[in-house]
């Protein structure tokens, strides 16, 4: 059997309805052939209250349990779990940037091995974002591009597109949050493989809280941030 080119991953905790909303917006509005991989936490999470809905849809939908808790791991057996080209992260909550997945692909289709939605280009934008959250993933991203070989102005957004010959060839070491997306990025650009990034729309999450937790994640991601700058000036090769 042909493989599905693009599996989109979407990590999900009782999403309620809003999933099926964005399920049925994937269905009008993305034209390159894909499947979902749902990767959830508890058999008990309400998105199977939705399975029969959810059946009535044109393209694949897979449910992948998360052998532990949190993000980091629910992603990460979802990449252990598919087979595409490539597969996107996507926020189970976005409804801003359906329209640029289809343009992510194509990137892909043009030799990169990571496709970053980037809020800090132009054309992109961060609204409604805690202080302290925003400084971080501002400092981060600014300093890595400007330090560091790294190409891209959002080192710190979760929501990408990664090869499959990359996720096969790197070991993903990161444990907590969405440390795994800078870790990829630090690799990648050490593998010196090619990086690209289109504007993507980020808005603070109205309902429910956010999942983001900063102080808990930061000794991860300091690590990959002082990897990438490492690949830089220590002219470190080695994965």
């Amino acid at each position: 059997m042909k493989k599905i080119p693009l599996e989109i991953v979407i990590p999900i905790f009782n999403e309620g309805e809003k999933v099926l909303k964005l399920m049925q917006l994937f269905e009008a509005n993305i034209k390159s052939k894909f499947k979902v991989l749902f990767c959830y936490d508890l058999d008990d999470d309400n998105i199977f209250l939705l399975k029969e809905k959810l059946k009535l849809l044109s393209f694949e939908i897979e449910y992948i349990k998360n052998p532990s808790r949190g993000p980091c791991s629910a992603i990460k057996e979802g990449f252990k779990s598919g087979d595409s080209e490539c597969v996107i992260v996507y926020p189970a909550d976005d409804f801003l940037n359906i329209n640029i997945l289809d343009k992510m692909y194509e990137e892909y289709l043009n030799g990169s091995h990571i496709v970053a939605a980037s809020r800090f280009v132009e054309g992109g934008s961060m609204k409604g974002c805690p202080i302290i959250k925003s400084i971080f993933v501002r400092t981060a991203s600014f300093t890595l591009y400007y330090l560091s070989s790294i190409p891209i102005k959002d080192a710190s957004n979760g929501f990408r597109l990664f090869s499959r010959k990359l996720l096969d060839e790197v070991e993903i070491e990161s444990k907590v949050g969405f440390a795994y997306s800078l870790e990829l990025l630090a690799k990648c650009n050490r593998l010196k493989y090619k990086i690209s990034e289109i504007p993507a729309q980020w808005e603070e999450r109205s309902e429910g809280s956010s999942r983001f937790k900063v102080f808990k994640w930061l000794p991860q991601y300091l690590k990959w941030y002082i990897y990438g700058l490492a690949t830089t000036w220590l002219r470190r090769k080695k994965i």
